[in-house]
């Protein structure tokens, strides 16, 4: 653990003690893939909520959550927002989490603060607490922001590894999570809760999956007890956490402790072929794994083509390059010719998309 220091480092795997917007000036500009905040949500309570037998809801009451007012919450999350966008990289992203009692008020002044907002995602808790008073409905979903930096940053987006953890379907923004419980809620020694908003891991997988790559740098500026630090060092990301409240810092040292980074291997995630290199078809000339006056066919058996040495094709009166000359023989807007065309090998049709693939493993990048 370190404290808060005036010069400018890169505290990586540690947790910071101190206030996290004076934490996040001593650190260097553009220097944090991702931001995942969990501020507080201001959730203005008004006496104890009691359940129907008479016992009393251990609600967050904890003096780091009272604000005197609307203003002084504004204030607040103007200055850190602004504090956690100077320390992110040009491409960088941040998540967001709260309540209806903060979220909307937080949105704006991101979007006042430069963040370009990229989708909103709703928690939907599949164990939500009841409304024992029955004067509202069940408060049962938290909402998350997901914004970049700026417009037009290229921020990270894993889309085939969300895909695949949703079992091959697109990843939707109402994500159906457990709220903490059993083992996985931590408590103090006395069997009470260690943290009143303490965040599934699962959550945070997903975040993590979706929106950095290892060895990215994860800042929590509100660490707590360390959910977003634990799941960072297991999926092989770099955590800062920054925490004011020494009770939630043991409790996320000990846990840290504990957790073991996963093999290098599985931290693998599915991709995308637009994130593997381009090869241009040109290349496979050049190196001699087509040549010059080849015959291609298409996969339909269709058509024919013969490769030019500048990488082009010819076949019935049209040229061009294997995508165009694809589209023209069949008549088509648009051809993707890596899939469309083939060549023959000992009398078997071969895919060129093969030859891609081959060039991309010489390369040093594992073929899609």
């Amino acid at each position: 653990m370190t404290k808060v220091k005036s010069a400018k480092a890169l505290p990586r795997n540690e947790i910071v003690e101190g206030d996290c917007i004076e934490a996040m000036n001593a650190m260097p500009e553009g220097s944090v893939d991702l931001v995942f905040a969990d501020p507080p949500y201001n959730l203005q309570l008004r006496g104890d909520l009691q359940r129907p037998e008479g016992s009393t809801v251990d609600a967050v009451d904890d003096a780091w959550d009272s604000f005197a007012s609307f203003e002084a919450y504004d204030a607040f999350t103007r200055r850190w927002l602004a504090a956690a966008r100077r320390v992110l990289k040009p491409d960088g992203a941040i998540w967001v989490i709260g309540s209806y009692h903060n979220i909307f008020r937080v949105g704006a002044a991101m979007q006042d603060a430069g963040y370009w907002i990229l989708n909103d995602v709703v928690w939907r808790k599949s164990n939500p607490m009841p409304n024992f008073r029955g004067k509202r409905l069940t408060n049962a979903h938290e909402t998350m922001i997901w914004a970049s930096r700026e417009q037009g940053a290229k921020y990270t987006f894993n889309y085939e590894a969300l895909k695949a953890l949703n079992d091959g379907l697109q990843m939707r923004s109402d994500w159906v999570l457990p709220i903490c419980s059993g083992t996985e809620r931590l408590r103090d020694d006395n069997g009470e809760k260690a943290h009143p908003t303490q965040k599934p891991e699962g959550l945070l997988h997903r975040v993590l999956v979706g929106s950095t790559n290892p060895g990215d740098v994860v800042l929590d500026p509100f660490f707590g007890t360390g959910t977003t630090g634990a799941v960072a060092k297991m999926l092989g990301r770099d955590f800062i956490g920054i925490e004011r409240e020494r009770g939630y810092i043991d409790v996320a040292r000990r846990r840290l402790a504990s957790t073991r980074r996963f093999d290098k291997a599985a931290l693998e995630v599915s991709t995308s072929k637009r994130a593997a290199p381009r090869v241009p078809f040109g290349q496979l000339i050049e190196r001699g794994l087509l040549r010059p006056g080849e015959e291609l066919l298409s996969m339909n058996g269709r058509h024919r083509a013969k490769v030019r040495a500048d990488g082009t094709l010819v076949g019935a009166d049209v040229r061009g390059s294997i995508h165009q000359v694809g589209a023209a023989l069949e008549g088509a807007p648009s051809c993707n010719g890596w899939t469309y065309w083939c060549f023959v090998r000992d009398g078997k049709p071969v895919p060129i998309d093969l030859l891609r693939q081959q060039v991309r493993a010489e390369m040093g990048e594992r073929p899609n």
